[in-house]
């Protein structure tokens, strides 16, 4: 509770919080004399079709006085609260206290009300300034010192009310009493709702600035990527034709091999830097294209560049799909290379079509190692923890399923995993029909 009344919005935040409340405040201006206006025009409305029953009203002409009062006020601050919105010529100051006058004629009519249907007691109906209090605390954003003005014109108000009753000595304690607690509670509640708003004010701008750094990190990320990647090209192309040229006056130079080895892995994690950079900056480019013969071409491929088997069954599919011909062949090139890392030489490959309802599957399945339950809910991050040395010691950085997730939710689609153990592992690519 203390809280409440030391707050202060953060220094590095109290300008832009200023100008965003003067703003907000003055909106609610708007609103709320647009609000007042049809409650009072409609009751205006009422007693002018019913005017014979409403004239016999116990004072009638203080409640038409007042009507009037409220109609012209709410309309009057309507307009300069619009003007104020819209016009550059008003200055903070004065729309701070075009709100402020606001705010008294909130309250004052408010106590209007109540007074006049109290018969100038203000100990007996407090509802409807109690109604001005909790509106005017609610919903504006008021400094300390400025709702300590107001709540001390609430106090003033309520001892000038009792200028015009009769009343005891006992009453008109009442009355100061009741005055101070209401004052009390204006202050309670409009600090409440400036801090809750300066405090959610304040936890947006922060994130607003660590979005705005985490923008400028991933960037120069990129950049450096990017960078890092091109050049390291170069130098790893001639040494995988140097590498090349000794394998073929000796091919069983290991230390040849080696090197040829591993200046191509090492081309695959630079390509896999370059195309994450990629998915990061560029629109995907698609055409439709039969998905049955597309996946023909690519397995055909894969036959005539390794002995393994590959078994393709397309289930008498046809379907068109929009796909980008290179991007998702990598995704396909990614998922038969791991199937062949993490199975042995004499399990084949399985390759097939599936539809399931507007959207067809490519499923890759291999019958190797498999995947630990505990790696598989990392397996599609970057540089995933769930990357592992496959069965001929091939290396893996993380990168491969990460980048393929990516491209087949750039096609609209769906990259799904399922693993056991020992039993293998499958891989559903599952992609909307055209």
């Amino acid at each position: 509770m203390f809280k409440l009344f030391t707050y202060k919005t953060p220094a590095n935040f109290t300008a832009a919080f200023r100008e965003f409340y003067i703003t907000a405040n003055l909106k609610q201006v708007r609103v709320l004399s647009i609000a007042i206006l049809a409650i009072t025009l409609l009751t205006r409305i009422i007693a002018f079709i019913y005017y014979e029953e409403a004239i016999k009203i116990t004072r009638y002409s203080e409640y038409s006085l007042g009507n009037w009062i409220q109609i012209t006020g709410a309309a009057l601050f309507f307009i300069l609260s619009k003007f104020a919105l819209t016009s550059p010529k008003w200055s903070s100051r004065n729309k701070k206290n075009l709100t402020l006058f606001f705010i008294v004629f909130v309250l004052l009519i408010s106590f209007g009300v109540s007074y006049v249907v109290s018969t100038y007691n203000t100990k007996n109906n407090l509802t409807v300034f109690m109604i001005g209090i909790v509106t005017v605390s609610l919903f504006f954003a008021i400094e300390y010192k400025e709702i300590s003005i107001i709540a001390a014109f609430v106090v003033l108000v309520f001892v000038l009310g009792m200028v015009i009753p009769k009343i005891t000595f006992q009453d008109k304690m009442m009355n100061v009493f009741a005055a101070i607690t209401l004052a009390f509670i204006l202050i309670c509640f409009s600090r409440y709702s400036y801090y809750f708003k300066s405090h959610h004010f304040v936890k947006i701008k922060e994130l607003e600035e660590k979005n705005i750094k985490i923008e400028h990190l991933s960037t120069q990320k990129e950049e450096i990527l990017a960078s890092v990647a091109h050049d390291l090209r170069n130098p790893l192309n001639n040494i995988e034709a140097l590498s090349g040229f000794l394998l073929l006056e000796n091919e069983n130079n290991s230390e040849a091999k080696m090197i040829s080895n591993a200046a191509k892995q090492a081309k695959e994690i630079i390509n896999d830097l370059i195309e994450t950079v990629k998915l990061d900056q560029s629109d995907l480019k698609t055409e439709r294209q039969d998905i049955a013969s597309y996946l023909t071409k690519v397995i055909q491929k894969w036959k005539a560049n390794t002995k393994r088997e590959f078994l393709f069954i397309d289930n008498d599919i046809k379907a068109d799909v929009y796909l980008n011909s290179s991007k998702l062949e990598r995704v396909i090139d990614n998922l038969i290379s791991n199937g062949l890392k993490f199975s042995s030489e004499d399990k084949p490959i399985e390759i097939s079509l599936t539809e399931q309802k507007d959207k067809v599957g490519i499923v890759v399945r291999d019958f190797g190692i498999g995947i630990p339950e505990e790696l598989k809910e990392h397996i599609f991050h970057q540089f995933s923890k769930a990357g592992r040395q496959g069965l001929q010691g091939e290396k893996s950085i993380g990168l491969g399923l990460h980048i393929s997730k990516r491209i087949v939710e750039q096609h609209a689609g769906k990259l799904l995993i399922d693993s056991k153990e020992n039993e293998g592992t499958t891989f559903t690519i599952l992609l909307p029909v055209a």
